[in-house]
């Protein structure tokens, strides 16, 4: 099975770019209400994944702030527990499995390695569940 099927594409994902401040991040994270978020680069490369731990434990480790401060501080700057591991377009469905399980969602590369959108632990389960009913 092609894992495209799944793929939520990048003009419908929220995402921060590396270069975004730390109150950017906040802010968007807190509109979307999400848990975690990918940092793409200005030139479309995922560079990794914020979480809310990340910036909690960042803040408390690494910086004396204010929310005024929070616009001074690049996103980048934030120490990160671990990222999410990306899949190539091309990947196969064991591979995307893998990554699902562990992950809320799996970054999506293409052959250049620039990020195209995401595939979500929901969608897999949705389809997977899905395909369970009709058997």
């Amino acid at each position: 099975m092609n894992i495209l099927f799944f793929l939520t594409p990048k003009s419908e994902v929220a995402y921060i770019n590396d270069d975004d401040t730390l109150r950017q991040a906040l802010e968007k994270m807190e509109v979307h209400r999400y848990s975690a978020i990918p940092i793409v680069t200005r030139q479309g490369k995922y560079a990794g994944t914020l979480t809310e731990g990340d910036l909690l434990w960042g803040i408390k480790n690494k910086f004396d702030l204010s929310l005024k401060d929070a616009e001074k501080i690049r996103i980048m700057e934030i120490p990160r527990r671990s990222d999410n591991r990306p899949v190539l377009a091309d990947a196969d469905m064991e591979d995307l499995l893998d990554k699902v399980l562990n992950q809320n969602f799996v970054p999506v590369l293409d052959d250049q390695k620039n990020f195209i959108g995401i595939i979500t632990r929901k969608d897999v389960i949705r389809y997977l569940c899905k395909k369970e009913s009709r058997s």
